[in-house]
């Protein structure tokens, strides 16, 4: 989560834009048409009226998610199962909490409010782990709890720096883990039949990147 340097910590002529960050509610204070109204280019996450900013995705990061959305959008799209979209496009988890996953998968029209501003669920959703500790906290543990609380019926977690593919499925409240896929292996979803994914082809999508 991103915090403010003290001012006694700052160097003359580097001191933040504090007349700005005090036009924005304290953290714990942030509510959801606020957070919806943030304009930004960093993901930024609502958790329990806190915000958290992402860290900048890097260009491995970015071409595994593409070809994520790639492979998944052309299996739901031939079949005409839904919807698949990318981040930046919030979920709403509980009562000022938002997350917004990196791949998602929606087939219900009823999953979109009016306002067309957010998903209410969905039906499966991924994330790319970024390599640093926060990251791979967030995506194993927070987003693990959150997406199982909404009941977000499966959960995969692609992490290329271990090289793996983790797929969760729903199970009464709690994700049981229907698989773990490395490379030279294929990841089998749990609940699209016949929708799998080689890891080695998304290994390869981000070396491809570098």
């Amino acid at each position: 989560m991103a915090t403010l340097p003290e001012r006694s910590t700052c160097l003359p002529g580097q001191q933040p834009a504090w007349d700005v960050a005090l036009l924005f509610p304290s953290q714990g204070d942030w509510n959801e048409d606020e957070y919806l109204a943030l304009g930004t280019n960093r993901l930024v996450e609502l958790i329990d009226g806190n915000l958290e900013v992402l860290p900048m995705p890097t260009i491995l990061h970015q071409a595994i998610v593409v070809f994520l959305l790639e492979v998944l959008k052309e299996f739901v799209t031939t079949r005409r199962l839904g919807t698949v979209l990318i981040a930046p496009l919030p979920i709403h988890i509980r009562d000022k909490t938002f997350r917004e996953p990196d791949v998602m998968f929606f087939s219900k029209v009823h999953l979109l409010p009016p306002d067309n501003n957010y998903l209410q669920g969905a039906n499966l959703v991924m994330e790319v782990v970024s390599a640093d500790d926060e990251s791979h906290k967030r995506d194993y543990q927070k987003k693990r709890s959150d997406y199982a609380e909404l009941g977000i019926p499966e959960y995969w977690i692609v992490d290329p720096q271990v090289e793996r593919i983790t797929v969760l499925a729903l199970e009464g409240r709690q994700y049981r883990v229907h698989g773990e896929f490395i490379a030279g292996q294929v990841a089998e979803s749990a609940s699209l039949t016949d929708f799998a994914i080689a890891v080695s082809d998304v290994l390869a999508a981000g070396r491809k990147s570098s």
